[in-house]
This record gives structure tokens, C-alpha cells and sequence, in this order.
């Protein structure tokens, strides 16, 4: 009896030792979060915004004086945009105080069609259409019925079972919420595909009116977006690019100067457009520090996270009454990351942040060069970033890269990525990458064509 019930032990010892380990691979896997590819949208020649159709386009609004047109200069000037950004048709046919429902389609249309088109033609072979599970678009500003997300089922002829998710409102930061999202699905479901399409509607929001604050966005946005294709099949890992670490959002939206700081509303004259106030720098800063006191822990060695508590321990044993007990003190982020994805929303957030985490210009050049070429494209912006730093081979296996982004509510959602293997595709930047960080450096033609709005004698003149 003892003889036959060892050999049944040892059986049911095996097969429970097989179903954990087995389970657990599987939860394991499901944790999986793998970047197949990514396709940014780049416009026609076209669709370029230029010195010269900035100057029509300032021009036409009727409401601007001589100082809102020297504040729009200032503001152009130093906004570290180039001369190759993108702008949205009816602004450029002159139509941008009259826009129509087909202006916001026909915009939405180009820019997730061309990316899929151009996703699904890279991966031919890999993945179709018809192989995808999860399908999450943002726009934060233009939610129509049927909603986009139908849109590309309908386009691409999906599977019925798809899960879909339209997104809206999130601003600039919702291409990592979008991540997110999927990554925590990939948690309930094996082996499956996901898209996310991040991209913004700018021509139907062009603001036509005079308030400063609002005319901001003007400046700054412009047309272009992106697609990702996601996987948690363990089977694809070695055709991916990356592998997604962790995801850490914050949001300060309780606090009604944050919450305000950065929204869409009319001015006093009736004119609809996106108001940025100067609280926004300050609402960007408490939620990105809230956002990496969670995230830095995860993704830095122990070492360094030893050393920071020691040494700010000690500050603060000698620090004197009145002075800040944090001066002087950082971590030091090279130690697990060594590269920093920075949501290009303006040259002031992006020096801001690189200043803020001891990044050198060398750092921070990837989202300097990206705003310059593209300028600041909204939730899409962080691919162009990405697109940048894989076009000058800087992306090496093992290495891992912090994306950061800030979008209305406000926000902070960062991510970190790991590199699986040496990325060297030219993608969207393969006719200007040999040109920078060069092209950034030519004076601005604006400044040079148009410097003449400054002088003091003319101000008794009416633009």
C-alpha cells in the first residue's frame, strides 16, 4: 500500500507543481506589454506653415491691434517652432472663422488613416486588421456619433468582438493614459492586439479672436498624431521594440487653479479657443513631482534611492532656519534611465523639466528638435520624440527611456520604456534628420521678415 501511494504522491505533486508554475507564466505574461511599432503622421508640402502663411493667417484676423500683433511676433519668435510644421486645411484656405463638421472629419481621417495604413503595410505579415483585440483613439476635442473608434472599424472592417474605447478631453498627456488602458486590459486577456491612436482636431479650434492667453494655442499646436501597435503575446517578443516597464498617472484636478489653468472656453467677445494662464507652469510642476515620487522608485537602483535619503537626511540636519532643505539635492536619473522622452508642448515646459531633473541639453535636444520640426501636435507629440531619438541611433538594447507628459485636468502621466534591440529606423524624421539639431539654430524668419512691428513709431498704427 505504502509502495503504491508514493508513486500517486509524487504524481499529484507534479501536476500541482505543473498547474502553479503554469499559472503563474501565465499571470506573468498577461503583465506583458510589448511595442510592435509606431507610425507618426507627417503632412504634404503643402500643409506647411510657414513665415509667410503664419503672416497671412495673423493677418486676416480682423480683431488683432498693433499689440496683440507684436505679442503674436514675441510669441512666435520665441516659441521654438520652425518653418516646416504642419497646419489645418481650412486655416490655410483662409476658412478658420468658418469651420465645418467635414473640416474636423476630413482632419481626423487623414491622420489616423495614413499612420494605420502605413502601421498595417510595415507589420504586413505580422498583423492585420482583422487581428485586433483592443482599439483605444483620443481626441480631446472632437467626439462625434458615431464615435472615431467606429470610424477605423469601419475603415478596416474589424472583427465584431473588438473592444473599443474613445477618449476624449484628456489634452496632451492621452497617449499615455491610452497605454495604460490597454496594458491593464492585456492583464484579463491572452495573447492580444492593440492599437492606440492619439491625434488632436486643430482646424475646427483655430481662435479668431484677441485675448492673449488664448491666442497661445495658435502658436503652439499643430496638425499631427500617431499609432502604436501593442502585444502581450510572449510569442512576438522578439520582434518587438520595446517593453513597456511601468505606467504612473497623477491628477491635481482637485485643486480648481490647476483644473482651470488649462481649458477650453469662449472669450468675452463670443470667440471659442483653448486658454492657457500662467498658473500652468506651476500645476505642471506639482503633478510631475507627484507623478515621479511614485514612478522613481520603481525604475531606479536601490543604491541611488539609499543615497538621495541619506544625503537629504543630512541637509536637513544642517540646514539653517529659512532656507529650503531640498537645495542643492537630486536623484540621479542616469543611474536607471537613460533617456527622457519630454512631451514637446512649448520650449519654457521643456527647459523647465530638463532644469527641473538636472537633464543636460543633450537630453532635452530629442523634444527641442521635435517641437522645432513639428511643433506642438498635442497627445501624438511624445512618438515624434521617440521617432527622433531611433533616427539618430540612440536607442540601444537594455537601455530604458521616461516618457512624460502633461495634459489638461491637469495631469502628469509618464511611462517608462525598456529598448529590446538596437533601433536605427528613420521613420517619420527621414528627410530632415541629417539637417539637425543644425536646421534649429537658423535665426527666426519671422523675427527677420517682420521685425519692423516693433518699432515704437509705429504705434499709432492699426494692423
Amino acid at each position: 500500500m505504502e509502495l503504491f501511494s508514493l508513486p500517486c504522491l509524487f504524481l499529484v505533486s507534479t501536476l500541482f507543481i505543473f498547474y502553479i508554475s503554469k499559472y503563474v507564466l501565465n499571470k506573468r505574461n498577461q503583465r506583458n506589454c510589448f511595442m510592435l511599432h509606431y507610425e507618426c503622421y507627417k503632412g504634404q508640402d503643402e500643409r506647411k506653415l510657414d513665415t509667410e502663411s503664419c503672416a497671412k493667417v495673423v493677418q486676416r484676423n480682423k480683431n488683432l491691434g498693433l499689440e496683440e500683433y507684436r505679442f503674436l511676433l514675441r510669441t512666435i519668435v520665441s516659441s521654438g517652432i520652425g518653418e516646416e510644421t504642419y497646419g489645418p486645411r481650412n486655416v490655410l484656405e483662409g476658412r478658420e472663422s468658418s469651420p465645418t463638421l467635414l473640416d474636423a472629419h476630413s482632419e481626423m481621417d487623414e491622420i489616423m488613416f495614413d499612420t494605420l495604413d502605413k502601421l498595417f503595410h510595415k507589420t504586413n505579415g505580422l498583423v492585420s486588421p482583422s487581428d485586433i483585440d483592443i482599439l483605444v483613439v483620443n481626441v480631446s476635442l472632437f467626439s462625434p456619433s458615431p464615435s472615431l473608434t467606429s470610424r477605423v472599424i469601419n475603415r478596416y472592417k474589424m472583427r465584431e468582438d473588438i473592444k473599443s474605447y474613445n477618449l476624449s478631453g484628456l489634452g496632451c498627456s492621452a497617449s499615455v493614459i491610452s497605454i495604460d488602458i490597454v496594458q491593464r486590459i492585456f492583464q484579463t486577456r491572452e495573447n492580444s492586439f492593440a492599437l492606440v491612436v492619439s491625434t488632436e482636431t486643430m482646424g475646427p479650434h483655430w481662435y479668431c479672436g484677441k485675448d492673449r492667453s488664448m491666442m497661445l494655442s495658435n502658436c503652439l499646436f499643430r496638425l499631427g498624431g500617431s499609432s502604436v501597435l501593442l502585444t502581450n503575446a510572449p510569442r512576438f517578443k522578439n520582434q518587438a521594440l520595446m517593453k513597456l516597464v511601468t505606467v504612473v498617472r497623477a491628477h491635481v484636478g482637485s485643486d480648481d487653479e490647476a483644473y482651470s489653468c488649462c481649458i477650453q472656453m469662449e472669450d468675452k467677445d463670443g470667440h471659442p479657443g483653448f486658454l492657457l494662464t500662467k498658473y500652468l507652469q506651476k500645476a505642471a510642476a506639482r503633478a510631475l513631482t507627484l507623478n515621479l515620487k511614485v514612478l522613481l522608485p520603481r525604475v531606479l537602483p536601490l543604491k541611488e534611492l539609499i543615497r538621495y535619503a541619506i544625503v537629504r537626511a543630512f541637509k536637513r540636519r544642517t540646514t539653517t532656519k529659512g532656507e529650503s532643505a531640498s537645495s542643492g539635492i537630486g536623484l540621479d536619473l542616469k543611474t536607471g534611465l537613460q533617456h527622457f522622452c519630454i512631451h514637446p508642448g512649448g520650449r519654457a515646459i521643456i527647459e523647465g523639466v530638463g532644469k527641473s531633473l538636472g537633464l543636460t541639453e543633450f537630453d532635452i535636444e530629442p523634444a527641442r528638435m521635435a517641437l522645432h520640426r513639428f511643433g506642438n501636435t498635442s497627445s501624438g507629440g511624445l512618438w515624434y520624440v521617440l521617432g527622433y531619438m531611433e533616427a539618430k541611433k540612440r536607442l540601444k538594447k537594455g537601455e530604458k527611456i521616461l516618457m512624460m507628459s502633461m495634459g489638461a485636468g491637469f495631469e502628469s502621466n509618464n511611462c517608462v520604456w525598456k529598448v529590446l534591440k538596437n533601433l536605427d529606423d528613420k521613420n517619420v524624421w527621414e528627410d530632415s534628420i541629417d539637417r539637425y539639431p543644425e536646421t534649429s539654430k537658423i535665426p527666426n524668419l519671422f523675427l527677420e521678415k517682420y521685425g519692423w512691428i516693433n518699432d515704437d513709431t509705429m504705434s499709432f498704427v492699426r494692423v
